[in-house]
């Protein structure tokens, strides 16, 4: 019997062979998330709606085609997805002829679409949890204590009882997982950097 406490996954193999009740189940757990990811980026209700509802209703469509490992990541990246469609068909340009181009005050001729730019930083930093994911326990552990919590090198050693060589060596080797694992991570963060 399916209920509130069945995993995505159990769900999800039940959606596929059809069943309304699974489907109903993740779609109370996840509808409003899809909702409130799509709206933080258009504050447009009504779109945010209708990208959750469309979300929801293309995976009951395709339930016989989709491959989902994780069905919140499968979520948040169409819900993404589905919003960066929207922000593109809103963005018009408006051209307009500048006799004196060479004159305008830059911050006339340099245009931030906050949208695209704050989309790119939830898909960097999707991609750098997803890979997170793939280090072993300890070294995850480690790599985030330093880097999230802003813990030294010494204070995570003292919490976890291991040496600060440990340490050390578990940051080195996550943050070289990272480095080969991130498509242009370097460059998406300079870019970041420069653009802010």
């Amino acid at each position: 019997m399916l209920d509130r406490n069945n995993p995505d996954d159990e769900l999800w193999e039940a959606i596929k062979s059809g069943s309304v009740s699974a489907f109903e189940l993740l779609f109370d757990r996840y509808w409003q998330a899809v909702y409130t990811t799509a709206f933080s980026f258009l504050n447009d209700a009504e779109a945010a709606a209708e990208i959750a509802n469309d979300t929801f209703l293309n995976i009951w469509r395709k339930k016989d085609t989709l491959d989902i490992g994780s069905f919140k990541n499968y979520l948040t990246t169409s819900a993404r997805y589905h919003t960066y469609k929207v922000l593109k068909a809103k963005k018009k340009m408006r051209l307009a002829y500048v006799e004196n181009y060479d004159q305008l005050p830059v911050s006339e001729i340099l245009v931030q679409n906050e949208g695209e730019e704050k989309i790119r930083y939830l898909n960097l930093q999707a991609d750098i949890e997803n890979a997170l994911l793939d280090l072993p326990k300890r070294c995850r552990e480690i790599f985030l204590l330093s880097r999230i919590a802003n813990l030294t090198n010494v204070e995570i050693a003292e919490r976890l009882s291991i040496s600060k060589r440990t340490v050390e060596n578990q940051i080195c080797i996550a943050q070289k997982y990272l480095q080969r694992n991130i498509k242009d991570i370097a460059l998406t963060l300079l870019l970041a950097g420069i653009l802010r």
